[in-house]
């Protein structure tokens, strides 16, 4: 019985040793299928990660950031250590700053208290105008604020947040003023604004002297408007209020649509731009030697001999497009046809149609010679058919523009060897100022008998002394682009003119990109950054006692000024960046002229607006790496 027991039990245990083999095989097949369906819903899973929220990436359902208010800054935590949650834009708006820009001149006094809204529930009510045009401009100048408000993205919403049921928003609009709803010379700007809760409705007063002024309330009352992506609706503060106008009343953009052509939509994205900066003249800068887009019907000859081709030109109809989109935004368009320099081959047809030479030297060679860039060419400044051509073309861009009380004579770069070549008996200054005198005479014709208040020039050898001296300050004023340290820029005011200013050291937008000829830095040396732009302030003491000469600054005649974007090298796919927010920096100068410089509080504003801007559509650089826009404080 030992053996026949002891060959039972090993039988018994082959036999539970097979079992197990078999369970162990089935553990690694369900490990394997496990591994599997892991594998797969990992795969599934990066998949999508390109098209889900970034806070849905790491949580699946909280934001991954909160935001708190602390020191006077919004400081960034993570979500899960929070027990609210705060979005940035929302910390950003309750935290000490305004987040207005252009800082407003007046008293501001903003509510840490919101209330949401819909789009829907803002309307206007006009209680006073003084024209029926006034009264139709204000409703589409309405409507354009409310798009602005209604671009806000709501693609990254996370709806976490809840700040009760929106409630209606009531703009009161009340106009005493000019009836004439143009941007004019003597345009009052200021406006009021109030905004306070009323039972469960919001009430807005806006007073203003000006359509104008009307219209940047509403622009103040769009930055007070934000969309909160934490509670997926628009908040608005809840009581506000705002006593606000301009410290210059010329506050500019210069574009060159010459040297490169840029599409009437990206003009027209421009002065969005400008007007959500509260700047007020585009200075279009239509005509060069390199081109002549603008197809005039006083003179085609010069579109159909200038422009690049037929993809190339603005059409009348184009200009009146512009000019309608700028007058809703409060902006006047300052069109100059530059002359008698910086004209090239369109002005060539005159023997074709037997109006003799209406331009000399035109592309002549070498050009160096003859002219700061290729081609070159000047007007025939003895052929009585340009003073003709230009009486014409003035009088169709008074009409077309609707702007006759500045006009822009362009004026500068004119060369004396040009004229010496073919007027040798006369001096080629005293030729200058006989063309800008014929040039002025034609203006007033074709301004209907009445030269308008003021006629620019730009600052040239013509406005230095002894020439500057002939000249009449009562009509002439002049555009000062020189380096704001040049005694002959300083003469200008000294002289006691009327002046714009566009110091090509502080706000020339085109320079650092090194020269287009060769390997040069280029003509206006190192790039302007926005905050040399903000701090330029050339019409103080200070600044001019940087000068040496006699003059005081105080009895200056500064209008105010113009950042200036020559295109030699800018395409439209690289306008937006190039422009902004460096222009708002000088926008803000020029309605504040705060005495402090880039502050904290600068940066802050301004990377809010810059924000605003992409939302509306404008490509504008970043002012630093997004981490600092989480972080403040850290760069600061």
């Amino acid at each position: 019985m030992k053996w026949g027991g002891e060959a039972l039990v090993r039988g018994a245990t082959a036999q539970f040793a097979g079992v197990g083999r078999l369970r162990r095989a089935l553990v690694l097949l369900a490990a394997a299928a496990c591994t599997a369906a892991a594998l797969l819903y990992w795969r599934q899973q990066s998949g999508d990660r390109a098209h889900r929220p970034i806070h849905a990436l790491y949580t699946e359902v909280e934001p991954q950031w909160s935001w708190v208010c602390r020191n006077y800054r919004c400081e960034r935590l993570l979500a899960s250590e929070m027990t609210t949650l705060q979005s940035l834009q929302t910390c950003n708006m309750l935290c000490d700053s305004t987040q207005l820009w252009p800082q407003p001149t007046g008293p501001v006094s903003l509510a840490t208290a919101v209330v949401p809204v819909v789009i829907d529930g803002f309307s206007l009510k006009i209680v006073s105008s003084p024209s029926k045009e006034v009264s139709d401009l204000l409703s589409e100048a309405f409507e354009m604020m409310k798009d602005d408000i209604n671009m806000q993205e709501e693609d990254d919403d996370i709806r976490q947040i809840s700040y009760g049921s929106p409630r209606p928003v009531v703009v009161r609009v009340a106009i005493n003023g000019s009836a004439d709803p143009r941007m004019r010379l003597d345009t009052d700007e200021s406006y009021k604004l109030f905004l306070r809760p009323v039972k469960k409705s919001l009430i807005v007063d806006i007073t203003a002297q000006s359509f104008c002024g009307a219209r940047h309330g509403f622009e103040t009352l769009s930055q007070i408007v934000w969309r909160d992506p934490y509670a997926g609706t628009l908040l608005i503060l809840e009581a506000a209020t705002v006593v606000d106008s301009p410290h210059y009343s010329y506050r500019g953009l210069l574009l060159d649509t010459a040297r490169n052509f840029f599409p009437t939509k990206a003009i027209i994205r421009t002065i969005d731009a400008m007007a959500a900066c509260k700047m007020n003249t585009f200075h279009w800068h239509v005509s060069d030697s390199q081109s002549f887009p603008l197809r005039l019907d006083s003179a085609p000859q010069l579109a159909q001999h200038g422009a690049y081709g037929p993809d190339a030109v603005y059409t009348t109809q184009d200009v009146k497009t512009i000019v309608r989109h700028a007058k809703l935004r409060g902006i006047r368009v300052l069109l100059e046809v530059d002359a008698p320099a910086h004209v090239g081959r369109a002005w060539g047809w005159g023997p074709a149609e037997g109006l003799g030479h209406l331009a000399h030297c035109i592309e002549a060679e070498p050009w160096s010679a003859y002219c700061g860039e290729p081609p070159c060419g000047q007007l025939n400044p003895r052929n009585p058919h340009v003073y003709e051509l230009l009486e014409r073309i003035y009088r169709e861009i008074i009409e077309l523009t609707e702007v006759d009380d500045l006009f822009h004579l362009g004026g500068d770069e004119v060369s004396e060897r040009c004229w010496v070549q073919h007027f040798n008996d006369t001096d080629p200054m005293d030729l200058w100022l006989e063309f800008t005198r014929g040039a002025i005479k034609s203006l007033e014709r074709a301004n209907r008998g009445k030269l308008p208040d003021i006629s620019l020039l730009w600052s040239s050898r013509l406005t230095r002394s002894p020439y500057l001296e002939r000249l009449d300050p009562n009509t002439i004023g002049v555009h000062v682009w020189g380096s704001s340290r040049w005694t002959e820029s300083r003469a200008v005011l000294d002289s006691g003119f009327r002046a714009v200013l566009s110091h090509v050291d502080a706000w020339y937008l085109d320079c650092g990109f090194g020269s287009w000829r060769d390997s040069s830095d280029g003509h206006c040396g190192p790039y302007r950054s926005w905050q040399q732009m903000y701090e330029h302030r050339p019409w103080t003491e200070e600044s001019a006692a940087l000068v040496p000469g006699i003059g005081n600054a105080a009895a200056w005649h500064v209008m105010g000024g113009s950042a200036c974007q020559w295109t030699e090298q800018l395409g439209p796919g690289g306008l937006d960046a190039r422009v902004w927010p460096r222009s708002a920096a000088v926008a803000e100068r020029l309605w504040s002229d705060r005495v402090e410089g880039a502050t904290a509080d600068v940066y802050l504003r301004l990377d809010t607006q810059r924000a605003r801007l992409v939302r509306r559509g404008v490509h504008a650089a970043p002012l630093w790496p997004r981490w600092c826009e989480h972080n403040p404080n850290a760069c600061l």
